[in-house]
């Protein structure tokens, strides 16, 4: 389905490097807001760059990929050395696929991690990666992303008529 996310988890932070290179994960690709980093405050900043320190030992690359200006998401991350795609049009694929294709990479080896069902999984899954949904890190959200999330209650409906998403600390199918 387009928006069923292949995996859940309640957050980024707990994905485990081991089992990322035991699914075959070469790069994992996530959004910015609410995913790494609270829209609205930098605190998690630490723990994001804990998890890229993480997967880089693991030789996994961390690519951001935001909807956002380069601006705005390059303050963000350059101070980390977080490599990121800003205006990346999600739910549109072609940022993830032309990340992954200039990685180098298949579909099988990249991960698509997010909060958002109609931006982030839609993307993934027509970009044919692995998708995994997260719980978003504040219960607020920009303007822009409240509309979003008035549908994403109406798909959640339907999913969950045929499968309840859940979320827990490793990833689990969706």
């Amino acid at each position: 389905m387009l928006f069923r996310p292949k995996y859940t988890i309640d957050t980024i932070y707990h994905l485990k490097t081991e089992k990322l290179q035991a699914m075959g994960i070469k790069a994992v690709f996530s959004d910015l807001d609410n995913t790494l980093l609270a829209w609205n405050k930098f605190e998690t900043a630490k723990e994001m760059d804990k998890l890229n320190q993480r997967l880089q030992k693991a030789r996994i690359k961390l690519v951001v990929i935001s909807n956002n200006n380069a601006e705005r998401v390059g303050k963000v991350l350059n101070p980390y050395h977080i490599a990121f795609v800003a205006k990346s049009k999600k739910p549109l694929p072609f940022a993830i696929s032309k990340e992954r294709e200039e990685l180098g990479l298949n579909k099988k080896q990249v991960m698509m991690v997010g909060d958002q069902l109609i931006t982030d999984m839609q993307a993934g899954n027509l970009a044919g990666v692995q998708t995994v949904l997260v719980k978003p890190l504040v219960e607020t959200d920009k303007w822009n992303t409240r509309i979003n999330r008035f549908f994403e209650k109406i798909i959640f409906f339907f999913l969950a008529l045929s499968h309840r998403v859940t979320f827990k600390e490793t990833l689990k199918n969706g």
